[in-house]
């Protein structure tokens, strides 16, 4: 499911952003960037995450931005910087190398040297990215929950289809096995034959045509399977799976359906209620 939440928190002058975009995928899949002197708290921000979100690919960008009451001041690491200036002076000796080793060079080293943004540590940061993140993830759900509701809407109208289909499929059936046993008595007059209205071989043949064309279970689950989906529409919380699942058993049974017909105005409503199911299948996949 699509949708977009900002959150944000501020601390003495800090400012921590968060932003998340959702788009539709069957899958979760969480793309997290951070700071660089943040990156420890990704598994965080993902544990955050996929406690309320379950499908969909998620970017979340996360920013630190130094205030007005943030000391400027670079901060110097003054025991990282003997370490360079020592390591470099070993290293001149070991090499017989002249020069001079000035304290540009060594200001100009990894670390020595940090700005505003890369003076707070991972610990310190974390209430304040987890603040602004529960914010953003309430607008994000806010959002999925509206559009959630107009899916809803659309596979409520479209099983609606699938059910006004079925009604007929229930009301053509008895005059299928009819339809037939006229058939096969008008086959039998034709080809000269003269054969008992009460012939046993004729009543059987009627009987096992009954028998192989009866949809009454298929029928009685389908039922039970469109209960069972709305019950689950309406629930609120994650169902997207399940709701997949139900899709999966009505196909089955519309293909059981479909094989048992023995008559073209079924087959047709059976191709019907596919071609919707399938529609269905394709919009619960964005389902959370």
């Amino acid at each position: 499911m699509t949708g977009y939440g900002r959150g944000q928190s501020v601390n003495d002058g800090a400012k921590f952003t968060v932003e998340l975009n959702s788009v539709n995928r069957k899958q979760s899949d969480v793309v997290v960037s951070l700071p660089r002197e943040l990156a420890e708290l990704e598994p965080r921000v993902r544990d955050a995450i996929n406690a309320e979100i379950t499908r969909g690919r998620l970017t979340v960008v996360i920013a630190f931005h130094a205030g007005a009451s943030t000391p400027q001041n670079l901060a110097l690491d003054h025991q990282l910087a003997r370490t360079y200036y020592d390591a470099m002076l070993e290293l001149q000796k070991e090499l017989g190398a002249g020069g001079e080793i000035s304290i540009e060079t060594v200001l100009r080293a990894p670390g020595v040297l940090k700005a505003p943004e890369e003076q707070i540590s991972p610990d310190t940061a974390w209430p304040h990215v987890e603040s602004a993140l529960r914010d953003a993830l309430a607008d994000l759900l806010k959002m999925r929950e509206h559009e959630g509701k107009h899916l809803a809407a659309d596979l409520r109208k479209r099983l609606k289809i699938v059910r006004d289909a079925v009604k007929k499929v229930r009301k053509l059936q008895p005059d299928v096995v009819k339809r037939h046993r006229e058939q096969l008595r008008d086959r039998i007059a034709r080809a000269g034959i003269e054969v008992p209205v009460d012939d046993e071989r004729l009543l059987k043949e009627i009987a096992i045509f009954a028998d192989k064309s009866d949809v009454t279970e298929e029928m009685t689950r389908l039922a039970s399977h469109f209960d069972q989906f709305e019950h689950h529409l309406a629930k609120n919380e994650p169902v997207g799976r399940t709701l997949e699942f139900m899709c999966q058993e009505i196909g089955r049974e519309f293909n059981t359906l479909g094989a048992k017909a023995n008559d073209v105005e079924i087959s047709q409503l059976v191709v019907t209620c596919k071609a919707e199911m399938e529609k269905i299948r394709e919009q619960i996949q964005n389902i959370e």
